[in-house]
Parts: structure tokens; sequence; C-alpha cells
């Protein structure tokens, strides 16, 4: 069973990226079941060149995110929030207050934002490309140079088969090789070299697959694509050779303020070298003989994941079933469980302030995996499982997501402690996800007979810190055993200071 939204699909899409180098942001109409691009923007922020020493944000740099953001917060005032996706990268993955950023830009755009994992970004960026690219049925390689790390995806018309994310970009080697604005032939070879260390990782894996055709997808690789069409050493294409000539003429230059002979923008001068030198390892490494440029990226890769949301083509749910197979999960019995958990939902959504569309996905989806940790043990299982979904590659999820879910299977069963809340800043999320819990593990609960029965004829009257249940005269008489699981749920939820009452 799909989660199906009553709210009427938005025409109007936004999606905005706030990488470690630019923030972008795309608008565009769907139409037909197509996106119709309307408005780019994208402005030059580098905030991975914020990261002070201990891996905090700067308050210069968070000031440069925002005012940018302000700009943005216009353009998307007033659009249904169905329709706007906004995410943040490598630098928000790496910092330590990433979280205070958020709460920050949140308010400044007025929309909630999510950060995603370098493989959920290398999966949306793929789907921004091939929706760029004619639907050929070769096996392609994309390459996204972002400021704080780089993706590599292989993929087939509009599925990826390979992906994967490295931690180093063009912002990040700029600051270590060509801080000073030199470009020698030994930092160069320097940052080359270390290109090639981190794709140790993947070559074997990427090699082994291969491809037919190679794109990139970044503004490095457009800068480099259109430096080499300056220079007429190509058409804009990007070889190999090519490439070798350029890191001479780059070499005997020596210095990123010379660039702007070459073309180079400005803005792209310093991160140029950096860029250069992350691309050459990967040609090297993977053996590419050719590549063009694509403009598809990461933020149409957000709209047209948005579109499919929309339309009910939501790569999550192909996750959820995924992972429902792989740690086999009883499908039945979580199909009984979700059930009863969404009849309980709907008597206590408004009181309780749960009326976001991704309560109820959160809450279903949660029971259709809150088994899967017994693959491991069924010794705390509810903690196997919690960490499966917090730390694994889930495609379609972001981290905020993963953390919701791991939290409520984490809290599914035994003791209801404030420790399953733990790392959890946010006060009002704290309340919310005790409150999805709690309609968690009462699901489970009156399904402990695990007979799939349709959910009971029960009520439910919600308060602030309290939850009266009750059934149909002598239901409970036929079942003690719920009614001595129901008893043992009092005095756990006591410990979160929640009362419940029990009406027989």
């Amino acid at each position: 069973m799909t989660a199906v939204s009553n709210v009427p699909s938005p025409e109007l899409l936004a999606a905005i990226d706030m990488g470690s180098n630019s923030f972008h942001m795309v608008v565009g109409r769907l139409v037909h079941g197509e996106i119709r691009t309307l408005e780019k923007m994208g402005e030059k922020v580098q905030l991975g060149a914020g990261l002070d020493a201990d891996d905090n944000l700067t308050e210069e740099s968070q000031q440069r995110g925002l005012a940018c953001l302000e700009r943005f917060a216009q353009r998307i005032a007033g659009m249904p929030a169905e329709g706007v996706q906004i995410v943040g990268t490598n630098a928000l993955r790496v910092a330590r207050n990433a979280q205070d950023f958020l709460v920050r830009a949140e308010k400044t755009l007025g929309y909630p934002v999510e950060i995603i994992a370098g493989r959920e970004e290398a999966r949306l960026i793929y789907l921004g490309v091939s929706h760029t690219l004619s639907d050929d049925s070769g096996r392609r390689l994309v390459i996204d140079i972002g400021g704080g790390s780089t993706e590599f995806i292989i993929g087939q018309r509009f599925e990826p088969h390979e992906l994967d994310s490295l931690h180093m970009g063009c912002v990040s080697f700029r600051n270590q090789y060509f801080a000073d604005g030199k470009i020698s032939r030994k930092n160069m070879d320097r940052a080359i070299t270390h290109g090639a260390q981190e794709l140790l990782n993947i070559r074997h894996r990427f090699r082994a697959l291969g491809w037919q055709s190679a794109v990139g997808s970044s503004g490095s690789i457009k800068s480099i694509s259109s430096v080499l069409a300056a220079l007429k050493i190509t058409d804009g294409s990007i070889t190999l050779n090519a490439m070798r000539e350029l890191r001479s003429r780059l070499v005997d230059m020596g210095k990123t303020e010379r660039l702007g002979e070459l073309g180079v923008r400005p803005d792209r001068q310093s991160i140029f070298p950096a860029g250069f030198a992350i691309l050459m390892a990967a040609f090297e490494s993977l053996g590419i003989e050719s590549m063009a440029y694509t403009d598809g990226a990461l933020r149409e890769g957000l709209l047209y994941d948005i579109a499919g949301r929309i339309q009910h083509e939501d790569v999550r749910d192909r996750t959820i079933q995924a992972l429902q197979e792989r740690y086999h999960v009883d499908q039945d019995h979580a199909r009984a469980v979700e059930e009863t958990a969404m009849a309980a939902y709907e008597q206590v959504a408004d009181a309780w302030n749960l009326r976001e569309h991704a309560d109820e996905e959160v809450l279903r989806w949660a029971c259709r995996l809150h088994e899967i940790g017994l693959t491991i043990a069924h010794s705390q299982y509810h903690k196997h499982g919690a960490y499966l979904l917090r730390y694994s590659d889930l495609p379609g999820f972001s981290q905020q997501f993963q953390r919701d879910l791991a939290t409520l299977v984490r809290g599914h069963r035994r003791k209801f402690t404030p420790a399953i809340f733990e790392g959890i800043d946010d006060a009002n999320d704290v309340i919310r996800l005790r409150y999805l819990c709690i309609l968690t593990r009462l699901a489970i609960l009156l399904q402990h007979t695990r007979n799939q029965e349709p959910p009971p004829d029960f009520k439910l009257t919600p308060g602030p810190d309290s939850l009266t249940i009750s059934f149909p005269k002598g239901w409970l008489d036929e079942r003690p055993l719920t009614l001595a699981d129901l008893e043992n749920e009092r005095e756990y939820l006591a410990r979160q200071d929640i009362k419940l009452n029990i009406e027989t």
C-alpha cells in the first residue's frame, strides 16, 4: 500500500541545491508529466571554504549562504510545500554546526531543508543528467565535481547501476594544493595523485562494469570544456590528450590570476586547477577516452524526484520494498501493523499535530520495516533495525528522514526511554517522534497474535500527555494476553510521562 496525499498536485516545482561551492535554484512547471524549466539562479557562496579548523561553519560563511537564500526565498514564496525540495550536500554533511545553519535557513526560506548522503546526491545527479540526454541504450558514466565531493555514476537510461561519492572537491583541493594561487608542477602532480588515491575505492568496480559514453555535469567540467574550445585544442569535447596539453599550459601559466586569459570567469579562477586535477585523475584512473558536458545536475534531479512523488512513482517505496525483501520481513504481518497504525493515526493526528504528509509516511514505512533487525539477531532486534536504517544508503531518503525512521524502529518495543531520542536537538521533533512511536507501539501490540486480523474497532482519545484507548464491550475479556500487553505498555509509556488509560 502506498501513501497517497489528498493535497492537489502542484504545477510549479522548485529545487534548491546548497552545494559546498555554489547554491543553485531551478523553478519548473509540471505539464503532462514533463518538466519545463522556467527559471534558474545560481551564486558562488563557497560554504565549504567557510569550514574552520574544527569543521564548524564560520558566521561569515553562514551569512553568505543566508543572503543567497533570501533572494531565492522571494522567488518560491507561496509555493506548495509538496512542490519544493531543498537539500544540502557535502559542506553540511561535514559541518559540526550544520543543524544551527539549517534552522536559520529554514526560517529564511519558509520550507524544510534536508541534508542528503553522498550516494543519494549521486542518484539525484544521474536522474537530472539522464533527463537531459538522448534516450540511448548504452551505459554511460557520469561525473560531477562539487566543492567538497565528487560523484561517479554508471547508469543506463534512467536507472543507475553503480554510484559513489568520493570525499574530494574543487574547494577542498584548492585549499590543500592551490591556496596561494600558484600552479606549480609539484602541486598539480600532488593533487592528481591524491585524486587517484581516492579513486582506488571505485576503480576496479567501475572499470569492470564499463560504459559506452561519458558525460560531466558540474561547473568545473563546463569550464574545462569551454577552455579547451577557446584554445582550439578541441571543439569543447574533453579527451585525455587534450587534458594533458591543458595541464602543461596551466603549469606554464603558473598563477590562477592569469586564468582570465583563457576565458575562466573571475569567480572560478581560484578553483579551476583543483577541478582540473580531479578530472585528470578520473581520466587516468578510470581509463576515460573522451567526455562531453551536459547541463543536467543535482537540482534538475531534485525536480524529477518531486515529479515522481507527485505521480506516485516514489523511489522511496521501491527502497522500502527492497529492504523488506533483503531482510526477509514478514510482509503480511507488516501490512497488518501498518493498517492498524493508520487507523490509530487518523484518530489522533489533529490533536497531536501530526498532519504533515511526512508524518504519515514515516509511520507507514516504520511499520513495514520494524522487524528488519531480526535478520541479525532476535535479541535487541529493534536496535539492530534502527542501526541499519540510520546508516544504510537508502535511495530517496534524506539523512533526517532516515533518522526519524530509525527512531520509530528503535522505539517500537521494550523500554520507552529518553535514550531513544538522543541526538535530536529540536524539541518539537522529539514531541512529534514520541507520538509516532506510541502509535507504532500500539499497532504492533494489537497485532501481537500475528494472525493478520483487521484492526479491532478501538477508539483513541488523545491528550497532550495522555491517551485513552477503549474497545467494544467484552473484546478485551476474550483477549487476556492483549490486556496484559496493554497494562505493560502503560508502565512503559509512564516513563515518557504519557498516561495510558485502558477502558474495557
